[in-house]
């Protein structure tokens, strides 16, 4: 098996076996300016060879090697010269495949696990010679393979990481991409550029020439179509498409009266007196609330919402005669959520993706600007286009809006109750500076009415509940201890300035067990 050539390399790749930390893994290496591709290990060798990496991270993952459907990949890769770096069940994988033994450990690791190092290695180079790390693992190596050594040892394993210096191959038992493993970031530099060799290429500025160009050669003379939404994918997708195709990008906003406060005027002005580019706006509020009238089901609000924004998307579309291009938000979580570990593409796609189903319908190709971030990365390549950190910094919004913030039937009136209610909530959570500190932070409308008394009067009247949570990324999230001064304010204006509204509760409910979003 002859090595990669010595020509212009590309970043780390990372092989994933179902790790729950992989995007982690990915990010990790990205925050060193090194750029990271996660793959499944069913990728060849000669797509390695065509990317070309600096060197190669193995994940952890949920199996035993020894297990029967346990995800490998092909061992000839240890013999294409690259730094190979396994983590936890990447390890032991390295460790079975150049002939060692991994056995089931008598006593399992999860959670904070001191580690002894030995420092007379470049991984662990700089460290101390001992800190805490975050194990997850029932098995581990047992027997050495033949030019392997041990480097670091815990009070349950004599190998917690070992190393091939020969063949630059090194394995660790525990978690260095995770925040508990105190000097987790240290090890995984060491091993970008004291093992590696990368080199800090990996910027939002470069990306946007290199993504302007791409696009460029990928639409020739046709034009695209976007979806435009306001939220931050959107609007950060389609300024860099506008640098990259100018005229012939349309980009069309469908108001399906589910939107925020001030909402429409707010794209309207952002898109046609400042960026300037071909905005078209579908009016069709009526149209949403007519088909959303009487139900109360949350599955069925999402579908009807679903299927009468593609509608309305298609018959706008039509009036585009050029276009031979659908533009969409995908950021890089979805293409990694998209492929299992094995390979095969995941049957699970959001709900919440509002133009999902339009490509085979309307016959048109697919261009993904940001296919290729993290939604940190595209707050930055926001801000290198000249976006304003209002605009950048906004929180994430769900595809069918205010429907799914609204327990029960959609009405005109409950949409304007909840429409001032969470315009007060927001605004109140930047003023105190809450609105950056939080993931999501918003007002949600029940279907519960109490006995409430206003000017000595008695009221029967409508219940908010306020919802804020902290995440690094949607997946998990607590609830945010918003000080009680910023809540009291917060219900307080809601109150006396929301008609239809008498008492305002606070959520303290974690994701998991519920979710961010009440429907």
């Amino acid at each position: 098996m002859s090595k990669i050539a010595n020509r212009d390399k590309e970043g780390i790749l990372v092989i994933d076996f179902g790790s729950q930390y992989v995007q982690l893994i990915a990010r990790r290496i990205r925050e060193n300016k090194v750029h990271s591709t996660v793959v499944p290990p069913t990728i060849s060798i000669d797509r390695i060879r065509e990317i070309n990496p600096y060197g190669i991270i193995l994940s952890g993952g949920p199996s035993s090697v020894y297990d029967r459907s346990a995800p490998s990949f092909d061992p000839r890769v240890l013999e294409l010269g690259l730094p190979i770096l396994g983590i936890c069940y990447g390890m032991q994988l390295l460790g079975r495949l150049a002939g060692g033994n991994i056995l089931k450990s008598g006593k399992r690791e999860y959670g904070r696990t001191e580690v002894k190092f030995d420092r007379r290695n470049p991984l662990f180079r700089g460290i101390s010679p001992a800190s805490v790390t975050w194990m997850s693992h029932r098995d581990k190596v047992d027997g050495l393979p033949d030019g392997f050594r041990a480097i670091g040892k815990s009070d349950n394993t004599k190998c917690a990481a070992f190393m091939n210096y020969k063949k630059n191959i090194y394995g660790v038992q525990f978690h260095p991409e995770v925040v508990h493993t105190v000097n987790g970031k240290k090890i995984l530099k060491n091993f970008l550029f004291g093992i590696c060799g990368c080199k800090r290429t990996w910027t939002m500025k470069s990306f946007i020439q290199k993504k302007i160009d791409d696009i460029t050669d990928q639409v020739g003379s046709q034009d695209v179509i976007l979806g435009l939404s306001g939220g931050v994918d959107s609007t950060v997708s389609a300024v860099l498409l506008h640098r990259a195709l100018g005229k012939k990008l349309h980009c069309i906003f469908v108001n399906n009266g589910l939107l925020r406060k001030g909402e429409v005027d707010r794209v309207k002005k952002l898109f046609t007196r400042n960026i300037k580019l071909d905005l078209r706006v579908a009016e069709s509020e009526d149209l949403f609330l007519k088909a959303l009238k009487g139900v109360t089901d949350p599955e069925k609000k999402r579908k009807i919402i679903g299927r009468t924004f593609i509608k309305v998307f298609d018959d706008k579309a039509r009036s585009i005669k050029n276009a031979s291009f659908l533009a969409q938000g995908t950021l890089y979580p979805d293409v990694i959520e998209s492929q299992t570990f094995f390979g095969g593409p995941s049957k699970t796609i959001k709900s919440h993706h509002n133009v999902g189903g339009l490509p085979k319908k309307m016959g048109l190709k697919l261009v993904e600007p940001l296919r290729d971030l993290f939604k940190d990365e595209v707050r930055e390549v926001g801000r290198e286009l000249g976006l304003a950190d209002e605009m950048v910094d906004r929180q994430p919004f769900p595809g069918p809006g205010l429907a799914v913030r609204i327990v029960g039937e959609i009405t005109r009136e409950r949409l304007n109750m909840l429409r001032e209610a969470d315009w007060i909530i927001v605004d109140v959570a930047k003023r105190s500076g809450i609105y950056r500190k939080t993931w999501q932070t918003f007002g949600v409308l029940l279907p519960v009415k109490s006995v409430g008394v206003m000017g000595d009067d008695r009221t029967y009247e409508n219940t908010i509940a306020i919802r804020s949570v902290t995440s690094v990324d949607g997946m998990t999230a607590d609830w945010a201890k918003v000080p009680y001064h910023v809540l009291g304010e917060m219900s307080n204006k809601i109150i006396n300035q929301v008609e239809g509204v008498n008492r305002v509760v606070f959520d303290v409910s974690s994701k998991p067990p519920s979710t961010i979003e009440w429907e």
